[in-house]
């Protein structure tokens, strides 16, 4: 398995990782060898499975969007997650730096999204054929520099949601080449998946990961992010890197 994969939480049931920015959550028309695939092979090397393992993807990451993953080992743990994710049982938050302040320093955002045949996502009237429901909350917690430090708590999980919304208050995340416009700064498109909580499909117990963004790579750095971060997790077992 490659090297920079990282391991989280790994039982019988679930296989919780870090995924790497830029690497296709699951196989696409790029041909890439994609995140799915290479820890199906990592669980037939290690439990020297004969054939296939089974291992379901329950949720997606953005190709250039890297951070906690869930995928589920079970079909029974699979249905159980899914259920959650569709139920909003399933708490997902993330760290983008976007360009600007946003005018508002924390909002809820609704809005119809549609994604068409160029691969583009937008927003789009709510009686639009096709259209679906998106909803996120965000808070600016430090601007340095033309850019700020944002936390997102993504309410539904729609493709590209974060990256159009942001956009869409004239605040797109930096090194997004797709919904930023012209953007001068050439870095890796600065969204992360940093948290992620849920029940135990089986056991119920809660689980809490937490995985920081690559602080030392440029606009990261810019911000002090365990300061933000340095929250009280009472009643959880908290995994992190």
């Amino acid at each position: 398995m490659r090297e920079d994969i990282k391991i989280l939480y790994e039982d019988n049931h679930l296989l919780v990782v870090v995924k790497p920015q830029n690497i296709p959550a699951q196989s696409d028309e790029s041909g890439d060898k994609d995140l799915l695939t290479i820890l199906k092979e990592y669980l037939v090397e290690k439990y020297n499975k004969p054939g296939e393992a089974y291992l379901a993807l329950v949720h997606r990451l953005d190709r250039p969007t890297g951070g906690v993953m869930v995928f589920a080992k079970t079909s029974k743990a699979a249905a159980r997650l899914s259920e959650a994710i569709r139920s909003g049982d399933v708490e997902k938050r993330y760290l983008a730096v976007v360009h600007g302040a946003p005018r508002e320093k924390q909002k809820k955002l609704v809005c119809y999204l549609k994604k068409f045949s160029d691969n583009f996502v937008r927003i789009v009237p709510p009686l639009t054929e096709g259209a679906k429901y998106a909803e996120l909350d965000y808070v600016t917690l430090k601007t340095e520099k033309d850019f700020s430090l944002v936390k997102v708590n993504l309410v539904t999980g729609r493709g590209h949601q974060i990256r159009v919304q942001m956009s869409g208050i004239g605040n797109p995340i930096a090194g997004d080449m797709r919904y930023g416009g012209e953007d001068k700064i050439k870095v890796p498109l600065c969204l992360w998946a940093y948290e992620m909580k849920f029940n135990h499909p089986i056991s119920g117990a809660r689980l809490v990961f937490r995985v920081y963004p690559p602080e030392d790579q440029p606009l990261w750095n810019l911000f002090d992010i365990e300061h933000f971060l340095r929250l009280s997790i009472k009643n959880d077992t908290l995994y992190t890197n």
